[in-house]
């Protein structure tokens, strides 16, 4: 009998911090800021806000469950340990992989807005083509692609840090008064920013796909809750940043019909042709795919590994050691997606699946830390950190479904 061929631990704190923020920093803020503006107006900022808070409780209780449980297939072996319900493991597990597919293809979809400002392309042959390319590169080995991937992440937050310094003259000498970002306590301002919440909530999404590649770190027990925080904290900060470029840069009307927000924002800060910045948003966000077709095909290989979907997908290449049968089954199912949906109803699936996900995770920690004693030297958060989480994703669920 062949042994069974392992993944290969590889990874470290610098790896896995890049391979979370470029998935954080990707399509979400370089294509959606424009839509949340959109739907918040000078609200928007608030709704960022709001929609970080909501993921902090999230991303603290995934800190601690990482600690406790480094395995890929994260999310459905949190249930299977915390609950004890097999077919709520394998629901949790897929809607994991659906929201990596649903989130992969508004990437793609994003990345045609800034390849457009170089070339006209058929819109469906550059999805095919992106995917192929991002499989290929995700195939040849985890660290090779993490490697590329933080490569990509580097570029992608020089972007926002650049597009930071053009505007933050703006940010210092306004030229919408501040007092247009305040609410009143009307039931309409509160509602426009928990919608505007719910699309930028997309924005932070990634960290909980850091847990996916578990087998795949070096010390994770030790290192994954700091990641997780990091990647957070340095995601919110920016996003504070270029919303208020955003805000004061351009119309709000410009913002919610611009394909490339951050090459128009280029363009009117500069006057010139957003060249640098449509390239930088290209890297930004082929990285955010890339890392989620990653994440997704290792979910697949995860759950086959314990028995939820066949054994067909456990096969690891002996040389690459990588998942090849669940990374071409990951792109095939994205690009299907990517072609027939668009961004908004993508973004807006998403959000959906991660935040009832996010509930789930937040219900487990409860029922672990209730029953089972903490090993020792991992991360462990307060029982009302979980609480939290699990009362906010509800209340941004209901806001969007109720009030819409």
């Amino acid at each position: 009998m062949i042994p069974q061929v392992k993944l290969s631990r590889e990874l470290g704190l610098g790896l896995l911090l890049f391979y979370g923020l470029g998935n954080i920093v990707g399509a979400g803020i370089y294509v959606l800021v424009g839509k949340v503006a959109g739907l918040a107006g000078y609200l928007s900022l608030l709704s960022f806000i709001v929609a970080c808070v909501i993921a902090l409780f999230t991303a603290l209780s995934y800190a601690e469950l990482a600690s406790r449980y480094p395995v890929s297939a994260a999310e459905a072996v949190y249930m299977q340990e915390g609950i004890g319900n097999k077919f709520l493991s394998i629901a949790v597990g897929f809607m994991i992989i659906l929201a990596g597919l649903l989130s992969a293809a508004v990437i793609a979809q994003g990345f045609v807005g800034y390849l457009n400002q170089f070339i006209e392309i058929n819109a469906s042959l550059a999805i095919i083509l992106l995917i192929f390319i991002l499989t290929i590169i995700s195939i040849i080995g985890i660290k090779q692609s993490v490697v590329v991937a933080t490569v990509f992440t580097v570029i992608g937050l020089f972007g926002l840090l650049f597009i930071i310094f053009l505007g933050f003259d703006n940010i210092l000498h306004p030229s919408v008064p501040y007092v247009q970002f305040s609410p009143t306590l009307s039931f309409t301002d509160i509602n426009v920013i928990f919608l505007g919440s719910f699309l930028a909530f997309y924005a932070f999404i990634g960290f909980e796909d850091m847990v996916n590649v578990a087998e795949e770190v070096t010390e994770p027990k030790k290192i994954f809750p700091l990641a997780i925080i990091l990647a957070l904290a340095i995601s919110t900060l920016l996003y504070i940043l270029i919303v208020l470029v955003a805000l004061q840069t351009l119309s709000l009307q410009a913002l919610e019909d611009s394909t490339a927000p951050f090459a128009d924002m280029y363009k009117s800060l500069t006057g010139k042709d957003p060249i640098l910045i449509s390239i930088i948003g290209i890297f930004a966000i082929v990285n955010g795919a890339l890392i989620q077709l990653i994440m997704a095909s290792r979910m697949v290989y995860g759950m086959a590994k314990n028995t939820w979907l066949p054994s067909f997908f456990t096969q690891v290449s002996a040389k690459t050691k990588t998942p090849i049968r669940a990374s071409v089954v990951v792109a095939l199912i994205t690009i299907g997606f990517s072609l027939f949906l668009d961004i908004v109803s993508l973004a807006s699936l998403t959000s959906m699946l991660i935040l009832i996900i996010f509930t789930l995770v937040n219900i487990t920690l409860i029922l672990i830390k209730s029953k089972k004693i903490a090993p020792k030297g991992i991360m462990q958060v307060p029982i009302w950190v979980p609480y939290c989480g699990v009362v906010l994703n509800l209340v941004l669920i209901s806001m969007k479904l109720f009030f819409a």
